[in-house]
């Protein structure tokens, strides 16, 4: 592991800091799940575009900088240390992008990743179904082959869509050959949420806000060139993007280590924190700075040619349950206020479904006894 920042990185980040000094909000930003809060996520994912700081390590003709994956972590950390605001665009940027670099065509880099890097277009993640949750080969939806116009027609119903509420485009399955065994016979398809004969219904949460919404599709035509990777292989593409969200992409260290930062603020302003408060504390931040190492671990391996494999789910699991007990521990330490104490509240919420989203963590644990610890496989019926 190297943790010695190169003169140029050191460079960079000075930098970052300083932009981030200069344009982070002074106050927080509505609710992204709000129409309000929408538009000024977009507008700011707008301005971060505009000074190149959106997708840092993208190509420059994208918008990006051309970083290195190191100048990503640093500006990562950055980013969350400076309080910015979160990231509208995260689907796209950080599942959907590095998909479309690895198996999308120049025609849809081109087409999809300059309006995704500015938040022109925001991205939802159509995966979940009724029946097909963590156990994502079980999907019914299909895709029906329309050799007439050249592309597909789909039908069925997503669920859980993250984003969906007021996305412009979404990503998911369909089952293109209903003959084929669990993995086989999909195929990963790009579709405009407004395209004719699909339905968004968003799903109120418990604060009444959009989160998350259900799309149904009744034949809905999405031509060839909205096809990602090759039909019937949309298993290995799928694989690829849920690789990012238990990984790297999704939750960087920066997130952890900023909260922990915070949450050892809250324990020094408490006047007469909870017994054995300290001892939690002391366990949130060293567990986020274990992250962090990790993290830096991963990224010394991954720059000298190597891949994050199953370890993606050692990461998944580990920071879904140190978000829940660092926020839990922040609502203790507040007491009667954490009621109203809307950013821990906030999180702390969010975080309950920490365990659920990109595999439950049960699925995640067995992926980690199988293909790491190499323990026998679980009895399937």
């Amino acid at each position: 592991m190297d943790l010695t920042l190169s003169e140029s990185e050191l460079a960079f980040q000075a930098e970052a800091r300083e932009w981030l000094a200069a344009n982070v909000p002074a106050e927080p930003l509505p609710s992204m799940d709000t129409e309000a809060g929408w538009a000024a996520h977009q507008e700011w994912e707008a301005r971060l575009a505009e000074a190149r700081w959106s997708v840092v390590s993208w190509p420059a003709e994208y918008h990006g900088r051309d970083a290195s994956l190191v100048e990503w972590v640093v500006f990562e950390e950055e980013y969350y240390r400076a309080g910015a605001p979160g990231r509208v665009s995260q689907n796209g940027i950080f599942l959907l992008a590095p998909i479309i670099f690895d198996h999308g065509t120049p025609e849809q880099q081109d087409r999809f990743l300059p309006s995704m890097a500015t938040g022109e277009k925001i991205w939802a993640q159509c995966w979940s179904e009724p029946e097909a949750g963590s156990d994502l080969a079980s999907l019914r939806s299909t895709a029906r082959r329309d050799e007439e116009r050249g592309g597909w027609v789909l039908n069925g119903q997503k669920t859980w869509s993250s984003r969906a509420a007021f996305a412009h485009w979404g990503f998911g399955l369909f089952r293109s050959d209903p003959e084929a065994q669990r993995h086989a016979g999909l195929t990963y398809f790009l579709f405009p949420l407004d395209a004719d004969g699909i339905t968004v219904r968003p799903i109120a949460q418990l604060d009444g806000e959009a989160g998350f919404a259900e799309v149904f599709f009744e034949d809905v035509f999405v031509p060839d060139a909205d096809v990602l990777g090759a039909p019937g292989d949309g298993w290995r593409v799928a694989m690829s993007t849920a690789g990012n969200e238990r990984g790297l992409s999704l939750r960087s260290p920066g997130r952890f280590c900023a909260a922990a930062d915070r949450l050892v603020e809250l324990y020094r302003g408490t006047a007469q924190p909870p017994a054995a408060a300290a001892d939690r504390v002391v366990d949130a931040w060293v567990k986020a700075q274990a992250y962090r190492l990790y993290t830096w671990g991963t990224v010394t391996r991954l720059a000298a040619g190597g891949d994050m494999g199953a370890a993606g789910s050692v990461n998944k699991v580990f920071w879904s349950e140190l978000d829940i007990a660092l926020h839990e521990t922040a609502l203790d330490l507040l007491g009667p206020e954490a009621e109203v104490a809307s950013t821990w509240l906030d999180g702390y919420t969010f975080s309950l479904s920490g365990p659920i989203y990109a595999g439950t963590n049960e699925i995640q644990r067995n992926i980690v006894a199988e293909r790491i610890l190499g323990l026998p496989r679980e009895v399937r019926k």
